[in-house]
Order: structure tokens, then C-alpha cells, then sequence
């Protein structure tokens, strides 16, 4: 596939187009790309940090006599050795952002080498801090390190880390060298975004390119694989990673354990963990996990026993596992029992911990026991706790309690749809119609929305989403039909039967 395919990837999941650099030459052949030079790289980062609502002609011209000048200024004046140091000594993307205020808008003579300016771009990917981490790739641009692989690596992830997936493949598309780190930070890229398509397009090219993946390659086709719910091709790189030698790896292995868990094959992701050497930590809650997310409680609590037997030290997340399969198995006393027993191991209880014990009482009934767990909890519930409580209101039909937990949750997040959704949901089920018709009136009138929720079924090989009343995909007629007829033929068996 070539780099226009892989862009409708990038398409297909923004369907907006970014305004950042690069983005004037989106829909640009590959060989044009290849042709564009370091001033047209320039302009594109400049139109960020100067943006206009001039025409793109007149922008392009301004800005083009901008970087122009710019280009002439000697590189001496950024060619100081304590520079570099101060960027490699920085401890925040804020502190690097500070040392670039100063080297580079003061105009000193200081060095930037490729080594300081991946660490300064690594640490803006981190936080996340675009502004800073634009303005690093300018002076990248500016002392000529932007041709390095290393620099140009970073680069990809720090785009890909701030969900500017199409500026992270147009960095990659330009570097004149790439590497296994390189292509490692595109398909980590596209992975994080769900494009598992995208990732084996590019693990393709990659492996035509004379390049091997590594161990990391590996772990980021299978994230996504996880991520998407794709079992097919998740066995694929599974066959893969055998192939290489790259299944016996700790951190293969437990992304093998997490994807097939998530793709609903515990079994094989069961065989994986036995037969692993030297488990760690990730390796006993991503099978405590998986066990969790299909209400397999008595293996998961099993599993937790074995792993204090290995002495395995478990952790806040081993935990938060162990009291998912709790509460979706109703073991109320199993879970009351491992939560008083954190301590003895180490752990403080967090929000999330005190969350799974909320909803295990509220599911099992016990309404105003998980009220009062909330107000006698040593930290300031969350909306995610009070949430909680409220769809457990709804499930047991508790309308009081679940308007006190619906007030609670709507002081911490006023906007929140969901919660009116809920409480809406919640007066309907007593037959409450008018209050509940009143507060879809509010939502109406505030311009709330819920985002809607998405199922997918795997058909060889091909992920396909669909929700409800969704009428986008191609067979959505014959599918109507199938449907269609086998409600009928309940019905007729139904008649039959009575």
C-alpha cells in the first residue's frame, strides 16, 4: 500500500482535516513530498505559530519572505555548547521551552545536538505539550538536526502523542533515513489511533524495506490488535513473533495474554501465561484482568492466590482486577475481604478501588451500605463513584437515592450527558414519565449529547462496527432481513410452544 492509502486511514479516523505543519500538502503524492525543501518544512511549522485569515497564497508568500530571512541568519549564533547542556539538564517540557526562549529567541550562540533535542521532544511528548514541542521541531529545521533519525523518531511520537497522527507520518514520509526505532514509532502511532490495518500495511513495507522489527514492533502491532478487538489479525502477529524468536519476551507475551483476553479467547491467552518464564507483575494482572472482563471470578481469585503463593507482590492494579471480578460475579464478601486486606500488602485503596466497591455493593442491592461507603470514604468521591451508585439506583429501582447521587455527580460535572441520560432513565423505570421528560427537556436545551456506543464483530480477518440504527455499512439491508426472519421464526416457535 502506498502513502496516500495510508493516509486514508488517517482520514477515515480525522475526518477534519489538521491545521498543523505539513497539513497544506496532505493530499500530496509521495514524490512530491520527497521534493518539498527545509524552507517549505519551515513554513508549515511557522503557520501554526503565526496563524492568519489571509487567503493560503498571501499567507504562503508572507510567511515564505519570513523564513527566507530566517534561513540567512549565520548558525553560529545557536552553536554553544552550554546550550545543549541546559536541554539535557532540563527536567520539564516547561524548563526545555524556557532554555529555547533563550538560546533561541535571544539569539545566543549555543549548541543544540540531536541528543539534547530528542530528550527536550520526548519530554514534551510526555506532557503532551504541543506549543513546545512545535516550536523544538523549528529549531530542529533551523540547526539542520531534522534529518536525523533519532530527532526525526521523536518527532513522530511527540505528533502521535498529541493525536496529530497525519503530521506524525508526514515527519516519517520525509526522513531521508529510517530505522526500525523510525517505522517502531509510526505503527505505535497509527496503533494508539485503532488503525490496525494501517499498522500491518506499514509492518509490510517495513519488512520489504529490508528492515527486521523488534521486540517493541511487535507489542505496538499487537496494542493495536487489542485496541480494535481484531483476533485474526492479532493471530497473525502472533505467528509472527514466533517466526522471529520474539514470543518468549516478557512484554510480547503479556500483550499476547491482554489481546487475546480482550478478543475473548482466555483459553489461549491462559496457554501463553503458563508457559511463560520469568512472569512479572503485568504478566499475573493482565490474566487476572482478562479472567475479570469475562466474570471469571473464582479463576481470577484463584490465579491472585497462586500469585501471593509465588510470592508475587501484588499491586494497586492487581487489586482493581480482583474486585472487577468481584463485582460482576456478586461475590460481595470476597470482595470486602481483599479490600480490607490491601494494606496488609502494601497498598493504599485509590478512587478507582473505592469505585469497584461501590458498584459491588450497588449491584448486589446493598444501595445504602454503598452510600454509606461513600461518606465515610477518607477522600472526596469522585463523579466516576457517584456514577456508580447512580446506575446501580437505576438498576434496583432506588429513585431517591439515585437523585441524591445524580445532584452529587452533576455538582462535580454540570455537563455531563450521560448523568442527565441516566437520570432521565432512572425516573422512566418508575413510571416517572413526566420528570423524565423534563430532564431530556434540559438536555435539549443545554446541547447535550451522548456519545454513542459502537459494537463490532469480526468477519475474516475484517474488523466491522456498527451501532444502533446504523445504517452505514454496505449489507445493512441483508442484514435487516436476517434479522428479520429469525424474529419471525422465534415468533412462529413461540406460538407453537404455547
Amino acid at each position: 500500500m502506498n502513502s496516500v492509502s495510508l493516509r486514508q486511514f488517517i482520514r477515515k479516523k480525522n475526518s477534519t482535516p489538521p491545521s498543523l505543519p505539513f497539513s497544506s500538502h496532505g493530499s500530496s503524492s509521495s514524490q512530491n513530498i520527497k521534493r518539498i525543501t527545509k524552507t517549505h518544512k519551515s513554513l508549515g511549522i511557522l503557520s501554526l505559530i503565526s496563524p492568519t485569515t489571509d487567503s493560503t497564497e498571501k499567507r504562503q508568500t508572507r510567511h515564505l519572505r519570513l523564513i527566507q530571512d530566517f534561513l540567512q541568519i549565520p548558525t553560529d549564533q545557536f552553536t554553544r555548547k552550554r546550550g545543549a547542556d541546559d536541554f539535557a539538564h532540563s527536567n520539564s517540557s516547561e524548563e526545555t521551552l524556557n532554555v529555547l526562549e533563550t538560546n533561541f529567541l535571544k539569539e545566543e550562540e549555543s549548541r543544540v545536538d540531536a541528543s539534547a533535542l530528542s530528550r527536550a521532544l520526548s519530554l514534551c511528548s510526555s506532557s503532551r505539550s504541543l506549543k513546545s514541542g512545535v516550536q523544538f521541531h523549528c529549531l530542529a529545521i533551523r540547526t539542520g538536526v531534522v534529518g536525523n533519525v533519532y530527532v526525526g523518531s521523536c518527532l513522530i511520537t511527540f505528533y502521535s502523542k498529541c493525536c496529530k497522527l497525519c503530521n506524525a507520518y508526514r515527519v516519517f514520509e520525509e526522513m531521508p533515513v529510517k530505522n526500525v526505532v523510525s517505522w517502531t514509532a509510526i505503527i505505535a502511532g497509527f496503533a494508539q489511533e485503532g488503525l490496525v490495518d494501517g499498522c500491518f500495511e506499514l509492518y509490510s513495507l517495513m519488512r520489504n524495506s529490508t528492515l527486521k522489527p523488534n521486540d517493541l514492533t511487535f507489542t505496538c502491532i499487537l496494542s493495536a490488535c487489542t485496541g480494535g478487538g481484531s483476533l485474526g489479525r492479532g493471530r497473525i502477529a502472533h505467528c509472527q513473533a514466533i517466526e522471529m524468536g520474539f514470543d518468549s519476551y516478557v512484554h510480547v507475551a503479556n500483550a499476547l495474554i491482554s489481546m487475546y483476553c480482550k478478543c475473548g479467547n482466555v483459553e489461549d491467552a491462559y496457554h501463553i501465561f503458563e508457559r511463560m518464564i520469568g512472569k512479572d507483575n503485568v504478566s499475573w494482572n493482565s490474566m487476572i484482568g482478562g479472567y475479570a472482563q469475562h466474570g471469571l471470578a473464582v479463576q481470577a481469585i484463584d490465579l491472585f492466590e497462586e500469585m501471593k503463593k509465588q510470592r508475587v507482590k501484588p499491586d494497586a492494579i492487581t487489586f482493581l482486577s480482583l474486585f472487577s471480578s468481584c463485582r460482576h460475579s456478586g461475590l460481595v464478601k470476597q470482595g470486602q475481604f481483599y479490600f480490607n486486606s490491601m494494606v496488609e500488602h502494601g497498598v493504599k485503596p485509590e478512587l478507582d478501588h473505592f469505585a469497584c466497591m461501590v458498584d459491588l455493593l450497588g449491584r448486589a442491592g446493598l444501595l445504602e451500605e454503598a452510600r454509606d461507603f461513600i461518606v465515610k470514604m477518607p477522600i472526596h468521591p469522585n463523579a466516576i463513584i457517584w456514577g456508580s451508585l447512580l446506575s446501580c439506583c437505576r438498576l434496583h429501582g432506588n429513585v431517591w437515592l439515585g437523585i441524591e447521587a445524580a445532584e452529587n455527580k452533576l455538582l462535580l460535572e454540570p455537563e455531563s450527558a450521560a448523568t442527565h441520560l441516566q437520570l432521565a432513565n432512572l425516573y422512566a423505570s418508575v413510571g416517572c414519565w413526566d420528570q423524565a421528560a423534563r430532564v431530556r427537556k434540559l438536555m435539549k436545551d443545554k446541547c447535550l449529547k451522548t456519545d454513542p456506543g459502537f459494537s463490532w464483530i469480526e468477519v475474516r480477518n475484517e474488523v466491522h462496527r456498527f451501532r444502533a440504527e446504523d445504517w452505514s455499512n454496505w449489507g445493512s439491508t441483508e442484514i435487516a432481513a436476517v434479522v428479520d426472519s429469525l424474529a419471525d421464526h422465534m415468533g412462529s416457535l413461540w406460538y407453537d410452544l404455547n
